[in-house]
């Protein structure tokens, strides 16, 4: 361990509350190598270091859950490595450190749509849960990449949409909703999904399809995607209009 790393362990130890780590328990995370650090002292902490891929690499053996998530949080997502992401991944023991890693780092890498694909195929349960963790991070983050390109892990959701491992089909669902969420075409390709899923009919299947459709159907997701399809032409319309035409606010 670098003497930095071993500062910041001093530092996280310091600062935890070992009481908040029953409820921690009572959530389903993982406290057998917690601290009792809660996340918003992680990201003040991770702001004063990232990005620092070095020093991320020294975290992550310690083994400390919330050193890890810190780890998350300061890497360099231009310097991590195929071979690291897997090396993490399978180290993943706690679902709040699965999700944590995958939205705060991996899905910033150059390895985010490969590694979603590749892991959503394999059988340990977090390395499985991060697949789809991944999936939504990037449905959500990855502003700029084409639907298409989402619209591929769809067959992967569908695929794995028996599995019955909680951390598993909850992450399917994440995956599920999230990506229908993104776009109004997304989400009718998303509810054709979940329906096909839904007549599968076992307890599992029905169980992920019509918690995502609820969700996509309902009235919220549906204004908000009319929203967001509209706004486009609306701003285009806003740049051609002659200089003095548009809209002020009105005085406060």
């Amino acid at each position: 361990m670098t003497a930095d790393a071993a500062s910041v362990l001093a530092e996280l130890r310091r600062i935890a509350d070992p009481t908040r780590l029953p409820g921690m328990a009572r959530y389903g995370i993982a406290v057998d190598r917690a601290l009792g650090v809660s996340i918003p002292d992680l990201r003040r902490i991770a702001r004063r270091l990232r990005p620092d891929h070095d020093l991320a690499l020294a975290l992550w053996p310690t083994g400390v859950h919330e050193a890890r998530i810190l780890a998350g949080m300061i890497d360099d997502p231009a310097r991590v490595t195929s071979a690291q992401m897997d090396a993490w991944a399978r180290d993943f023991d706690s679902w709040d450190l699965c999700d944590q890693v995958c939205a705060n780092l991996f899905v910033n890498t150059h390895h985010a749509f490969a590694k979603a694909d590749a892991w959503s195929r394999r059988r340990a349960t977090f390395v499985v849960r991060a697949g789809f963790a991944l999936m939504a991070a990037i449905a959500v983050h990855r502003k700029q990449v084409d639907d298409d390109r989402i619209a591929a892990f769809l067959p992967r959701i569908e695929a794995r949409a028996d599995d019955d491992r909680n951390y598993v089909w909850k992450a399917v669902n994440w995956a599920l909703r999230q990506i229908g969420k993104r776009s109004p075409g997304l989400n009718a390709q998303a509810i054709a999904v979940a329906e096909r899923i839904r007549d599968r009919g076992t307890k599992i299947s029905r169980r992920i399809a019509n918690d995502a459709l609820r969700e996509l159907r309902s009235d919220v997701v549906r204004e908000r995607l009319e929203a967001r399809a509209t706004a486009p032409a609306t701003q285009a319309r806003a740049r051609a209009a002659p200089r003095g035409t548009r809209r002020s606010h009105p005085p406060r």
